[in-house]
C-alpha cells in the first residue's frame, strides 16, 4: 500500500543537499523513487553498484556530469563517498540526496559537508496522518513500519526484522564478537521502555558492564533505533531526578524484543503502549514541522511526574483512562506551581474535552492528534 508521507523531500532538496536519516524500512528509498523518478539514483544495497563505487569513486563525477540531483541510498556503507560526494558538492554545485539508516558513520565521514552545505532531515515509521481509516489498536500492535503496519502476520514480520536488522546491524556497529551480551542488553533496555535508564541494575541482570550498556545505548541512538528523554531540570520548588528515559523508534519493535501477546483496550500492555505512541507522534511531528521544541519528562524524588514538556511551553500527560480525575493531576498541578509552562494538557481516553477550573486541558487522544498535526498544538 502506499502511504501519502508528510516529510517534504523535495523542497527540502530543491536549493541543497539532504542527508535523509531513518531506521531501515521506514519507507526512506520508497518515497525518494515515487518522489524523483527519473533522477539518478545509486543503490549502496545492490552489490554491482556497491563494488563499482568502491573500487573507482570518480565514477560517481563521470556518471553524473549532467545531473543536478542525484541520490544515494545508504551511504553508510560507504562513507568514504562522502569525500567524492563533498567534492561535487562544492567544485560543481550538484545537489545529492543521501540515505543512511546510521547517523554514526555518516557524522565519521560527513564532517565538511554537514557544515552548512547540507540539510539533516529525519524520517519515521508511519504517523497517524498517513494512515487513512487509522486503527489505534491496530497500530499499537503491528507499530507503524510501511510494510508491516496492519499486516496480519505482523508479529512474525516484525520478528524477522529484530533478527535479521538490529540484533546484527547494531552488532556490527558495537564491533562486539560477544553477540549474547549484546542481545541481553537490547532485550533489557526494550523491557524499560518509557522508564528510567538504570544501567546498574541492567548490568546487574546481564553480567555487562555499565559502562557497556551506556556505550550500546549510545550506539542504539546513532542508529536511529531508540533515543533518551533528558529530565527537565529548572524546576524549584521541587528537586527533579537525574536518570534519562528511553524510549525505542517504533511500538511494533519494541513489542518483538519484549515478545509481547496481543494488545487490548482492557489490556495491561494498553496504557504503556499508548503513552510510546502519542510520545512517538508527537518527536515526529516536531522534526517534520522543524519545530524548535526539545522534548524532556519531570519526574521529582517525591514522585510527582509529567511525560513530557516541550522547551519551555507545553507539558503534557499521557493517561490511558477513560475518566480522568483529582489523583491523574497531581504531577501536572505540582508542575503548574512551578509557573514555567503556559499550557497543561493531559492527553486519555476521555470522550470529551474538558478544562478543569485551575487550567489543565483534559483531551480525547484523537482531538489531542489533530491539534498536533493541524497546527493548533505548535507550528
Amino acid at each position: 500500500m502506499n502511504y501519502k508521507r508528510i516529510l517534504d523531500i523535495y523542497a527540502a532538496s530543491e536549493r541543497r543537499s539532504v542527508f535523509l536519516l531513518g531506521p531501515r524500512a521506514t519507507g526512506k528509498s520508497t518515497l525518494l523513487r515515487q518522489l524523483f523518478p527519473q533522477t539518478a539514483y545509486y543503490d549502496l544495497l545492490d552489490a554491482r553498484v556497491y563494488g563499482s563505487l568502491l573500487r573507482n569513486p570518480h565514477v560517481l563525477a563521470e556518471e553524473t556530469s549532467a545531473s543536478s540531483l542525484t541520490i544515494i541510498d545508504e551511504i553508510q556503507k560507504l562513507p568514504s563517498l562522502l569525500d567524492e560526494v563533498h567534492r561535487l558538492v562544492s567544485t560543481r554545485q550538484q545537489r545529492f540526496i543521501l540515505t543512511g539508516s546510521s547517523a554514526r558513520k555518516i557524522k565519521r565521514g560527513a564532517a565538511n559537508l554537514l557544515a552548512g552545505r547540507a540539510r539533516q532531515l529525519k524520517m519515521f515509521p508511519l504517523v497517524s496522518k498517513e494512515i487513512e481509516n487509522f486503527d489505534l489498536i491496530t497500530y499499537l500492535n503491528t507499530g507503524g513500519l510501511p510494510q508491516i503496519y496492519g499486516d496480519p502476520e505482523a508479529h512474525l514480520d516484525l520478528r524477522s526484522y529484530v533478527d535479521l536488522y538490529l540484533r546484527e546491524e547494531i552488532q556490527a556497529e558495537a564491533m562486539t564478537r560477544n553477540v549474547a551480551s549484546f542481545a541481553s542488553v537490547l532485550d533489557a533496555l526494550a523491557l524499560m521502555n518509557g522508564q528510567e535508564i538504570n544501567a546498574t541494575s541492567i548490568a546487574s541482570d546481564t553480567g555487562v558492564q555499565a559502562r557497556t550498556i551506556l556505550n550500546f545505548i549510545e550506539i542504539m541512538e546513532d542508529t536511529l533505533i531508540a533515543f533518551r528523554l533528558p529530565v527537565f531540570q529548572k524546576t524549584k520548588k521541587r528537586k527533579p531526578t537525574s536518570r534519562n528515559k528511553i524510549y525505542f523508534f517504533d511500538v511494533g519493535v519494541t513489542n518483538a524484543l519484549c515478545h509481547r501477546k496481543q494488545i487490548t483496550a482492557e489490556g495491561e500492555l494498553f496504557g504503556p503502549a499508548l503513552e510510546h505512541f502519542l510520545m512517538l507522534e508527537v518527536r515526529s511531528a516536531i522534526s517534520y514541522k522543524q519545530a524548535d521544541l526539545p522534548m524532556s519528562f519531570w519526574r521529582t524524588s517525591a514522585g510527582f511526574e509529567v511525560d513530557l514538556i516541550l522547551g519551555e511551553e507545553i507539558a503534557i500527560e499521557f493517561k490511558s483512562s477513560r475518566d480522568v480525575s483529582d489523583k491523574h493531576l497531581k504531577g501536572m498541578r505540582a508542575l503548574k506551581e512551578e509557573k514555567i509552562t503556559r499550557r497543561h494538557l493531559v492527553v486519555s481516553q476521555n470522550a470529551r474535552p474538558r478544562l478543569t477550573e485551575d487550567g489543565i486541558e483534559i483531551l480525547p487522544w484523537a482531538d489531542f492528534l489533530n491539534q498536533l498535526w493541524g497546527g493548533d498544538l505548535f507550528r
